[in-house]
């Protein structure tokens, strides 16, 4: 599921696809409280709308979105969860 263009470390993955705001933010929430301080959450979305939530999201939080992607009409995001 990961675009294999990159090379970040991925500890979790979620598939978001086809959910509309705001559950992809609310599942990567979820996610985020299930590993560790860190580690690094893989999301896909089909959302556009998820684009400005996980941006201002990982602002407000302190979790670093480490690269965000729009690839065949899908928004890949890295998220690594903050110490």
């Amino acid at each position: 599921m990961v675009p294999e263009s990159h090379n970040l470390p991925v500890d979790c993955q979620l598939d978001a696809r086809g959910l509309s705001c705001p559950l992809p933010l609310l599942k990567a929430k979820q996610a985020l409280n299930s590993i560790l301080s860190g580690q690094t959450l893989y999301v896909v979305a089909t959302d556009a709308g998820s684009q400005r939530d996980f941006q201002r999201f990982a602002e407000l939080s302190g979790h670093q979105l480490l690269a965000s992607r729009e690839l065949d009409g899908e928004f890949h995001y890295w998220l690594r969860k903050a110490d």
